[in-house]
């Protein structure tokens, strides 16, 4: 057993579980005199996560008597949007009643902590511990879900839902991860982190009575997005009571397919999520409405959850295919269809297609992890003939790419797709990384070699290899790579403009720096935000060296209009709005530029935080 300090600056965060005080930062560990810290049940170097979420042990209240474990939320950011934010959910969880959300008391599971030895005051919440794993974690482990219990799993959200929306909230963060499946089977809906009440004022605006009545306007909200679930009028600012639904339906795909909805393309024509045919078992009637949950436009998708309900309830009737699969004539027509079905199939079998057998056979000794026989089998199989080494090389390839997270197994397939197809680019533009990730310099040396051989003219090649020389610190071989990008990639390799203008603020060469951020700009898409963005920070950078304070504050303030996402952005800002005198944006923008995690591997953002910790304490 272990507790945690809640100082997120803390070097060494995990503790004894009879400790009273943090051994690395002095903090106490016994948090309003009842809370001790038990387990992270969120990373805690999520790097732009406003909060932590940890499982603690609550010695009780009037209201929660008696010892037990509970879940409580950490603010780590005091902007007044995120306490904001905090406070909402605080009221919803108390106003909304309903045994599948998280029930908390505001009085005193609600309060500030402000430890001795940390530069920041945190807000707390506690609510109770639902048992359980969320449909994330679930669907992993499991196959899709049937027909049956995404029927039983959409009635039971929604029922949540219908109570929710008729408290006046809409939840604006479905997706699995925020649904948790108890012992008995019931689903409960949690983190109300991005709640969002449905006012008088929005009421007058959208012209309705309330609650799941409400209907769709331009009302203006803050965005909250999650990625794959969120609906685009949400990514705009202009999130409704429809927009739940829009996540329901995508949370419904990832569900009923296993698949992540990354790896589901999308129809470019309509918007819409192309997924039935990875979900064999779902009809017609239900995979029609799981799309019209997922409308484009929320004028398409139901607008209660009434609505929702009382469509449940007709969906069975609906399901002409249901009925018709129990009908007799099926059953015969089924039967002969398959007879012929089979009859087709050992013709096929019959083919002479020996090596290509070779080939499936050797492909199954593959998936069993047998690699050498399975060479054995696929040597032969090339022997016989020779046309079918690309297809292998196509497997390895492949077969590579879905274990991005084993670097040693991505390397050896990698290497294999080189060993049947040595004339493939990609396979070495692909095995050069992962030596790259494994250190491995002669694999680095000579797979560069043997890409330059068959491609000399490889933009990507030469940036890759700039970025591996840049890991290392040799800027100078990077700088030539660079060049050499930009050279064979002209208007695709405004990404190797990017890194070498960066390179050159590295070495102090501003008026180069900025002189190359300028030309990428002029040439980079207005589509692609973020490649601008970094950009424009690689301006302000320079401009901050050279004491244009009010340019760089310009410039940052458009990176981060464009990508809201990088550290790098925030430290800038923090020490140009210092520059400027504006110190109270300095300390709200140095608190991000601490607390964040990603982009930690530049040199540069360590180098900023260092300083930045450095004027802290010399103030104090």
């Amino acid at each position: 057993m272990s507790c945690y300090c809640i100082n997120p600056l803390c070097k060494q965060r995990q503790n004894p579980d009879d400790a009273a005080e943090c051994a690395a930062c002095g903090t106490s560990l016994v948090i309003n005199e009842r809370i001790r810290l038990v387990k992270p049940l969120r990373e805690l170097d999520n790097p732009f996560s406003d909060n932590e979420i940890f499982e603690v042990e609550d010695s009780g209240t009037q209201w929660n008597p008696g010892r037990k474990r509970r879940v409580m939320k950490i603010l780590k950011r005091n902007s007044p949007q995120f306490v904001e934010r905090l406070e909402r959910e605080v009221l919803a969880l108390q106003l909304i009643s309903h045994p599948n959300i998280p029930q908390t008391n505001g009085i005193d599971d609600y309060f500030t902590v402000e430890p001795e030895n940390s530069l920041f005051k945190f807000r707390c919440l506690v609510m109770d511990k639902i048992e359980g794993k969320n449909l994330e974690e679930w669907i992993e482990a499991h196959r899709p879900i049937s027909q049956a219990l995404a029927l039983d799993w959409l009635e039971q959200i929604v029922a949540i839902l219908d109570i929710v929306h008729h408290t006046e909230f809409f939840h604006r963060d479905i997706k699995p991860a925020n649904i948790i499946l108890d012992p008995d089977g019931q689903l409960h809906l949690v983190d109300f982190g991005a709640v969002r009440q449905i006012t008088d004022t929005y009421l007058a605006k959208v012209g309705s009575t309330g609650g799941t009545e409400a209907t769709i306007s331009s009302y203006e909200i803050t965005k909250v997005i999650s990625h794959y679930y969120s609906p685009l009028e949400q990514a705009h600012g202009h999130a409704v009571p429809q927009s739940d639904f829009y996540a329901l339906g995508r949370t419904m795909v990832r569900l009923v397919t296993g698949a992540k909805l990354r790896e589901l393309e999308t129809n470019h024509s309509t918007g819409r999520l192309i997924w039935r045919h990875k979900a064999p078992q779902i009809d017609k009637p239900l995979a029609d409405f799981i799309d019209e949950l997922m409308a484009p436009n929320p004028a398409h998708r139901p607008q209660t959850t009434k609505m929702i309900l009382w469509r449940l309830k007709k969906l069975p009737e609906q399901n002409k295919i249901y009925r018709l699969t129990r009908s007799k004539p099926f059953k015969f027509s089924a039967a002969i269809a398959t007879i012929g079905l089979l009859g087709l199939l050992g013709y096929t079998l019959g083919l002479p297609a020996y090596a290509r057998n070779l080939v499936a056979q050797g492909q199954k000794l593959e998936a069993e992890n047998k690699t050498e026989q399975a060479q054995q089998l696929f040597d032969q199989a090339v022997k016989i003939r020779p046309e079918l080494s690309n297809q292998i090389s196509k497997f390895y390839f492949d077969k590579a790419g879905r274990v991005k997270e084993d670097l040693q197994s991505e390397k050896k397939y990698y290497t294999l797709a080189t060993k049947y197809n040595p004339n493939d680019v990609d396979s070495y533009n692909n095995l050069a990384l992962a030596c790259q990730l494994l250190r491995d310099l002669d694999c680095v040396n000579k797979t560069y070699q043997q890409l330059f051989r068959l491609e000399p003219n490889s933009w990507t090649g030469h940036y890759n290899l700039a970025n591996f020389y840049e890991g290392q610190g040799k800027y100078d071989l990077a700088e030539q790579q660079y060049k050499l990008a930009i050279k064979y990639g002209k208007e695709q390799a405004l990404i190797a403009v990017n890194n070498l203008s960066r390179l050159n603020n590295l070495q102090g060469n501003y008026a180069q720096a900025k002189k190359l951020a300028i030309e990428g700009l002029k040439k980079a898409p207005a589509s692609d935000k973020q490649l601008r963005a970094v950009l424009y920070k690689n301006l302000a950078w320079a401009k901050l060296i050279q004491k244009d304070y009010q340019g760089a504050d310009k410039d940052l303030q458009t990176a981060f209009e464009l990508d809201s996402q990088r550290v790098d952005v925030y430290c800038l800002l923090s020490k140009t709005k210092e520059a400027l005198g504006d110190i109270t944006s300095a300390s709200g923008y140095g608190e991000i530029c601490l607390l964040a995690r990603m982009d930690t591997w530049l040199p540069e953002v360590q180098k900023w935080r260092g300083e930045l910790i450095e004027r802290i304490f010399k103030k104090k």
